[in-house]
């Protein structure tokens, strides 16, 4: 096998949306895809992408609404979003693919996974299956993640959102990483417009009945602190899929693979390496 560096960015296009993904790793080696959250760049997988680009040939997309990807008209779905992975696939020749998705991520993967055939393994990361059965974002949570004091500038605000995601206190304790990610995405995150569409997306997802039809070995991890999605979820998620291994991380946030990216990193390479 030999080692790829870092790539341009690439593109593939859904109808007439065009689709930003990088490709990095080792060539010839079993693939893996990153899918980003609600409203997240590539720089989400930061944490994890250089461990695993070590072992696996790695494709990060920018959905649709984010990053160097186009941003159609909205609002969006997630089927629109999986048919996007689809079409990165197809155009990056990849027939078999580990896909790993968190939050919103995780129910692109899972959508792909229902309606088409590339899907090897599914790692889910703090994710839903959606739906009237699934435990809801809090609404203490809601408000402060669409709801930003008119006197914050962008970086305020950005900062803001992102604190029910994150432990009490790691705002304030790791300034010099909060700078960079904020930096990171005032770059490539989506707009407040995207954003909200894609939250529309998530809002009306639901494959609640259709799990078990996913059998495919999938890694189910979540933090046992999410404010964001609940870890009940993750336990729900893990039940209904055939092939499940559930892993949760004590006291881990909704950002746990920032937070707690080593344990992260370590579980998903040591479940990609299994299967």
């Amino acid at each position: 096998m030999t080692a790829v560096s870092e790539t341009d960015v690439q593109y593939a296009t859904n109808g007439n949306v065009a689709l930003a993904y990088e490709r990095i790793g080792v060539s010839n080696a079993e693939t893996v895809v990153f899918v980003e959250g609600l409203g997240y760049g590539r720089w989400m997988w930061r944490w994890q992408r250089d461990a695993v680009a070590a072992e696996y040939e790695v494709i990060i997309p920018d959905n649709r609404g984010t990053g160097d990807s186009d941003e159609p008209e909205g609002p969006y779905t997630i089927e629109q979003m999986a048919g996007d992975l689809e079409a990165v696939l197809d155009d990056a020749g990849v027939e078999q693919a580990h896909l790993v998705g968190a939050s919103m991520g995780g129910m692109i993967t899972l959508q792909y996974a229902i309606d088409y055939d590339r899907v090897e393994s599914l790692a889910l990361l703090c994710t839903s299956f959606g739906g009237e059965e699934a435990v809801p974002i809090p609404e203490e949570t809601q408000v402060t993640m669409f709801t930003v004091p008119d006197e914050y500038d962008e970086r305020e605000a950005i900062r803001h959102k992102m604190s029910p995601a994150l432990s009490d206190g790691y705002l304030e304790d790791n300034p010099e990483q909060i700078s960079r990610i904020v930096d990171w995405r005032l770059a490539s995150d989506a707009s407040d417009q995207a954003r909200l569409w894609q939250g529309e997306a998530v809002q009306h997802f639901d494959v609640s009945n259709q799990c078990a039809t996913i059998d495919v070995p999938a890694l189910v991890m979540h933090g046992t602190a999410d404010k964001v999605v609940p870890v009940e979820n993750g336990r729900m998620l893990a039940d209904r899929l055939p092939q499940s291994r559930l892993v949760t991380v004590d006291g881990g946030p909704h950002l746990f693979f920032i937070e707690n990216a080593d344990t992260v990193t370590e579980s998903l390479m040591e479940f990609l390496d299994d299967v």
